[in-house]
């Protein structure tokens, strides 16, 4: 079976388990490596013969204490037992010592003493020991301490390098397993793969459905990634190597290692094993779930030769996944570090951008068809980056999003936009409509038409005045609570208005579920209209059912003189695009609301 059963890391009895040996915890105590410190060889002896006897099977006996320091980094063993009163240096000296090295401080010591009194039991306690054995050493009182102060470490040790819910091995421990092999020295660099595994979406599922739910979900994914790699390794046997190793990383993310990749099987088999593992459905009482996984490969020695490198490459690959939708694998690439590097670099200047005052809104005339007055902008987020210059959305939101910004950003977005709308009111521009964007996280928020409420009256404008357009990918996802938080705004006056309509899944169950006063039809289909009956046939649709529904209309991307004729015909109210004009920043806006003016 795979390796999942990491113990007692950083010893020799670890380094066993480690490698897969596939023995069971009844059988680790009589795998554990005892040391015996004692200046007499004859007490060594009878030690070393009942523990023999009892079925411990390594034992390192030590007659010379002044060595005993550089023996036990040597042998790593799991417990020492120690000879109290020795001449030279005594067993306090080396407790002393033991205590004082980080490396050696949680070994479980067993005094061997003829003396006792309670001070001198008392100074070994503070000095580290664990118990204390009574000379002569009576062979049954032995066996029973020695097994016991083992198995408190086994327990300790596992509390140590095991998640509790997945019995996975934990962070440390794969790190541990990892170094270790990344540390062998072989004739030629060992060709070894890391796959970060990353559900998708589990935050979701966790905060709608509750951590207990999410637990369950967790077991049934560490299940289903242990059947994955028992049949690839049924089916092409395990590399020189060692086991594969399964790890629970914390959270959602799981870690994969195959160890030897020249007799296991390419890592882009294991990961296409993963996603048609994870496809069927887990169901958890009265729900079944899906759930998919973003997964970033890093190879060694190609992407890293040490622990830090390999694993930070594979966690960009697997970001690099996710971020073009999930379910699916990325191998690293150089090129995928820069854009990380990138990535992070705009993180950090974004944390910096609102109070810096380095976001902007541009704002695009929203047109009346049949009288060319500008009815309306829609709003426009650009980030004036000190050393960049203007950014488009598409280069930061998405950044804003992973990052939990994007309601810190729609916020500044509100209230920004109302401001300008009451600067425009105080110009005599008093019957405009600002569209601004909402983000998926700002419909969770149950505060969020409050938000909208302040910043309206902050700048003293009407909720007429101002419209939400959301999407309908953004209500598929974000479920029952959006439509309560969006009664809510609509409850205030402001209007709602239903973005990229046509290229959702549920557009009419939305328009029927929610008092939309606005839809607005996707560029894709405008774009078509000249050489697309589907396309056409789709906008005058869109158009009927807007005009039954009592809905506003806005088609949005009109670049051409024939785009805007064939709308026209087909009577759509207003238009937005490129033919008018671009996005503009809002001191620019007053030639074009002069024209609206002038065509009253």
């Amino acid at each position: 079976m795979f390796d999942d059963k990491l113990t007692l890391a950083g010893t020799r009895s670890a380094r066993a388990s480690l490698a897969g040996n596939g023995e069971e915890a009844a059988d680790t105590l009589t795998h554990s490596t005892v040391m015996m410190i004692d200046d007499d060889p004859i007490t060594l002896e009878v030690i070393q013969a009942f523990l023999a006897e009892a079925g411990y099977r390594k034992t390192v006996p030590l007659s010379q204490p002044a060595q005993a320091l550089q023996l036990i980094r040597h042998e790593q063993p799991d417990v020492v037992l120690l000879d109290l009163l020795m001449p030279g240096v005594s067993g306090f000296d080396i407790l002393q010592a033991m205590s004082s090295d980080a490396e050696l401080r949680y070994v479980p010591v067993i005094m061997l003493t003829a003396a006792s009194d309670a001070e001198t039991k008392l100074r070994a306690l503070e000095l580290g020991a664990t118990d204390f054995l009574a000379k002569p050493v009576d062979p049954s009182e032995l066996t029973l301490r020695l097994r016991n102060t083992l198995a408190f470490k086994a327990y300790r040790d596992r509390l140590a390098h095991y998640d509790s819910l997945t019995e996975l091995p934990n962070r440390r421990a794969f790190i541990e397993r990892l170094r270790s092999l990344l540390q062998q020295e072989t004739p030629a660099p060992q060709r070894m793969a890391v796959l970060h595994i990353d559900l998708d979406r589990f935050k979701e599922i966790n905060d709608t459905l509750g951590y207990g739910v999410g637990d369950t979900l967790l077991k049934a994914v560490t299940e289903r990634l242990r059947a994955v790699l028992r049949s690839i390794e049924k089916l092409h046997g395990s590399g020189a190597g060692g086991r594969s190793v399964l790890s629970r990383f914390g959270g959602d993310e799981f870690i994969v290692l195959t160890p030897d990749l020249a007799n296991s099987p390419m890592p882009e088999m294991l990961a296409r094993h993963v996603a048609t593992a994870l496809a069927a459905p887990i169901i958890i009482g009265e729900h079944d779930l899906y759930v998919s996984a973003s997964i970033g490969i890093a190879i060694s020695p190609d992407d890293g030769v040490d622990v830090i490198t390999l694993l930070k490459n594979a966690d960009v690959a697997m970001h690099a996944a996710k971020q073009l939708g999930g379910n699916g694998f990325m191998f690293y690439s150089s090129e995928l570090n820069i854009r990380s590097l990138e990535r992070l670099t705009l993180e950090h200047g974004l944390r910096q951008a609102v109070s810096g005052a380095q976001l902007r809104l541009h704002y695009q005339p929203q047109v009346e068809i049949a009288s060319g007055r500008i009815v309306g902008f829609e709003a426009l987020m650009r980030w004036q980056h000190p050393e960049l210059g203007l950014l488009m959305p598409g280069r930061f939101i998405p950044i804003a999003e992973a990052a939990g910004l994007i309601g810190e950003l729609g916020e500044w977005a509100l209230f920004e936009a109302c401001s300008q709308l009451k600067a425009w009111e105080l110009a005599g521009f008093r019957d405009l409509v600002v569209s601004v964007n909402a983000a998926a996280p700002q419909l969770q928020q149950a505060h969020f038409p409050e938000t909208i409420d302040r910043a309206l009256k902050s700048a003293g404008v009407l909720p007429g005045n101002l419209m939400l357009e959301i999407t309908e990918s953004m209500l598929i996802s974000e479920g029952d609570q959006s439509v309560a938080v969006l009664d809510r705004v609509k409850d205030m006056g402001v209007g709602l208005s239903l973005d990229d309509f046509g290229t959702g899944y549920s557009s009419f169950s939305h328009l029927k579920r929610l008092r939309i006063d606005e839809i607005k039809i996707d560029r894709s289909f405008v774009a078509d209209m000249d050489t697309s009956l589907e396309s056409t046939a789709i906008v005058a649709a869109i158009l009927s059912l807007a005009t039954g529904l009592g809905l506003k209309v806005v088609a949005e991307g009109v670049e051409t003189e024939d785009q805007l004729a064939n709308l026209a015909a087909r009577s759509c109210q207003n238009f937005q695009g490129y033919y008018f004009s671009h996005p503009l920043p809002a001191d620019q806006i007053s030639g074009l609301l002069a024209l609206r003016a002038n065509r009253k």
